[in-house]
């Protein structure tokens, strides 16, 4: 798995999760949907993830978009 999909398939986590957490427990929760929407929206013009920073401490290899 490249560093791309792993910080895609942990955004798609965090924001289910967040949904879940949501509904079932409190609104509030949504703000991490929020948070998670953001991050990835400015990601797309700086490149910064900070997801793929600790990614990439883990030794996942890097993909095209975050090097």
């Amino acid at each position: 798995m490249t560093l791309d999909r792993a910080v895609f398939a942990f955004a798609g986590v965090v924001v289910l999760a967040s949904v879940a957490l949501g509904y079932f427990v409190s609104p509030y929760w949504f703000l991490l949907t929020a948070f998670a929407g953001l991050n990835l929206f400015q990601s797309a013009f700086t490149g910064f993830c900070p997801a793929a920073l600790i990614f990439k401490a883990f030794g996942v290899q890097a993909g095209c978009a975050f090097k």
